[in-house]
């Protein structure tokens, strides 16, 4: 394949990919922006992961143009490789090695200078366990160091796979610092997954796969945006029952929920109103749509289910 013009750091024009009667990839045309984190999310069996292997150069395209850094990635190029960061889900590392010693191994692959490795645990905040054994960091240690070795050549394009997947709340919090430093030093990431929060905190834009296709592409701002102006007032349900709120002009839709009474409305502010003269407004919660709401609106789905911690494999960081 011809790569495509111009300086974007990936461009996928009608790209396709089918496995038996399985259309994995179907049509897919996007670009991703040098200096841009961009998410790819969708339900499991979208197509994220074999459109992410064809970026990488692991899978080839049926048809459609691929270009990555301006070059083609397959047939496996290996010239492009040093140019880019892969972390995945399974990420292999030398467990009886120190952290240090992992990356200055990787680091030694690449051909890098001695301070790569050094250079690498400090973007990811982990130099304090540079002398830790890899087998003896916690999980969200582990995934740190996961994204420092696709890190420790100075990679110009990062592909993330799930790099928060299976840490509790504490340890994903963490990490997310770290990718937020990767986007403010002008990193280009592509990035899947299953944290739709995590996304819209993070994503200069985002990509939703449904059935292969590209069902939504914009900033997570934009589509919500975009999305239903529908607000949901979450009023605790021993102040107000569920047949007062369906009296107060300009509710469209009440329900229960955990202990709420929850009303849906296009004006919220004569609602509010309405609210705090019946029952106050102390405890009253009030949002608006998210990027889970345009998730689930386009993939007719449950929002995907987020990974738990895995025990001892997976300890606080």
């Amino acid at each position: 394949m011809e790569p495509a013009a111009g300086s974007a750091a990936v461009a996928l024009t009608g790209v396709h990919k089918t496995y038996g009667t399985t259309r994995a990839v179907d049509g897919v045309s996007l670009t991703v922006e040098r200096g841009e984190f961009f998410g790819l999310l969708g339900p499991n069996g979208a197509g994220k992961t074999t459109l992410v292997e064809i970026m990488e150069g692991q899978r080839r395209a049926d048809s459609g143009t691929v270009a990555v850094l301006g070059e083609s990635p397959w047939p496996r190029n290996t010239a492009l490789l040093p140019r880019l960061g892969v972390q995945t889900q399974s990420s292999s590392f030398f467990v009886r090695l120190t952290a240090r010693e992992h990356l200055a191994t990787m680091a030694a692959l690449y051909r890098c200078d001695a301070a790569a490795a050094e250079r690498a645990l400090a973007s990811v905040g982990l130099t304090e366990q540079g002398g830790t054994r890899v087998d003896d960091l916690s999980g969200g240690q582990r995934q740190r160091l996961a994204i420092a070795s696709a890190l420790v050549h100075d990679p110009e394009l990062i592909f993330l796979d799930e790099p928060t997947a299976a840490l509790d709340p504490q340890a994903r919090r963490a990490l997310w610092q770290v990718l937020r430093d990767l986007k403010r030093a002008g990193r280009t990431i592509v990035y899947t997954t299953h944290h739709l929060d995590e996304a819209e905190a993070l994503c200069d834009r985002v990509a939703i796969m449904v059935a292969g296709k590209v069902a939504a592409l914009d900033s997570p701002g934009r589509l919500i945006a975009a999305s239903s102006p529908t607000t949901r007032l979450l009023v605790p349900a021993d102040r107000l029952s569920v047949a007062r709120a369906r009296a107060i002009p300009g509710v469209d839709r009440v329900t229960e929920e955990g202990g709420s009474v929850v009303l849906e409305t296009l004006t919220s502010g004569p609602v509010l109103a309405a609210v705090d003269g019946i029952a106050g407004l102390q405890g009253v919660q009030t949002r608006t749509a998210s990027l889970e709401d345009v998730y689930l609106a386009l993939t007719g789905a449950q929002a995907p289910a987020q990974p738990q911690p895995q025990g001892q494999d997976w300890p606080p960081a």
